[in-house]
């Protein structure tokens, strides 16, 4: 989906009343969610705050089924059967939960996802879906060149740079290849790290400290972000500056962060969700990608490594400063 057709879609959402976006029949709607992600969710709120805004109310005209499957292979299993027995008007997966759902015919399923859903067999196409899936994908390949890129600003001697990154992850081969590249062309060495599943997490980590890199670059992802706070603790503890995908990773101790505020990300999924509700189908609604990124600097931790930034324009084009 073109940029400017993205924006237009948000000011049409903007400019119409929340009262006249919900529907006025008094039928209550169901809205199945699924999610790996530990409760509270913080992508739930940023959805309820988009429904809101278009005049849904819980209890009132929709209903929030949540199910949450947190390392627990089986209960993925069993929700399609689930979706199936049950009435559900829409169902919204998170993250890695949407691999769960692609069995699933019957019911429109919206997702969000950090990786390529052409790639994970979601769509046909990111402008044509083309079937009963569509919601947003905040992979893009112009972002992992830029975090490099700001990453060296902040790090003017940067020679060597460790790449950490959940194989598992749908375009994950995209976005190595176009960080390598950034890299190369700033006289950057990266270091490939890739691991699989939580359970390799603790081991890759250890890769990393043997690897003598300058810094740590994180690729965003819903693994990486469950564990974001050891991660995080991991990079300050070996003396690395890192660079992660969402402002949530530098709330957690990250030195930096680029690309698009998830809370508001999923709060402009509701505006899919409210249009399918009222009957378009998800094969003609293009997939969303965001237009807006954020820049976040975790001061504390620069002073933390020693990393001097009061020269820095940096520190002045950050979006948001954590002191």
């Amino acid at each position: 989906m073109k940029r400017r057709d993205f924006i237009a879609l948000l000011g049409a959402a903007v400019a119409c009343p929340a009262a006249a976006l919900a529907q006025n029949s008094g039928r209550v709607y169901r809205i199945y969610w699924l999610s790996t992600q530990s409760q509270p969710d913080p992508f739930l709120d940023g959805f309820r705050e988009g429904l809101r805004a278009r005049g849904y109310l819980e209890g009132k005209n929709v209903v929030l089924d949540l199910h949450y499957a947190i390392g627990n292979p089986q209960a993925l299993r069993e929700v399609a059967s689930e979706l199936r027995r049950g009435k559900v008007d829409l169902a919204v997966s998170s993250g890695p939960a949407t691999r769960a759902m692609t069995a699933v015919e019957e019911v429109p399923v919206l997702f969000a996802l950090s990786g390529d859903p052409v790639e994970l067999g979601l769509v046909k196409s990111l402008g044509q879906p083309g079937g009963n899936f569509t919601g947003s994908t905040f992979l893009s390949l112009e972002l992992a060149g830029k975090r490099v890129e700001l990453l060296k600003e902040v790090l003017p001697k940067l020679r060597k740079l460790a790449v950490f990154s959940n194989a598992n992850h749908p375009g994950e081969q995209s976005e190595w290849r176009a960080t390598r590249e950034a890299a190369y062309k700033l006289g950057i060495e990266p270091i490939y790290i890739p691991f699989s599943g939580a359970s390799e997490l603790d081991n890759a980590l250890g890769k990393v400290a043997e690897t003598d890199a300058d810094a740590l670059l994180v690729f965003p992802d819903v693994l990486t972000m469950v564990h974001r706070a050891k991660i995080a603790d991991f990079a300050i503890a070996h003396r690395l500056p890192s660079m992660f995908g969402w402002s949530e990773y530098c709330d957690a101790g990250g030195l930096l962060s680029y690309g698009a505020n998830q809370r508001a990300a999923y709060s402009w999924l509701a505006t899919y969700a409210d249009r399918i509700l009222r009957g378009e189908k998800p094969a003609n609604l293009p997939v969303l990608q965001p237009s807006k990124f954020e820049l976040v600097l975790n001061l504390r931790t620069a002073e933390r490594l020693g990393i001097d930034l009061d020269e820095s324009s940096i520190l002045f084009r950050a979006n948001r400063v954590i002191e």
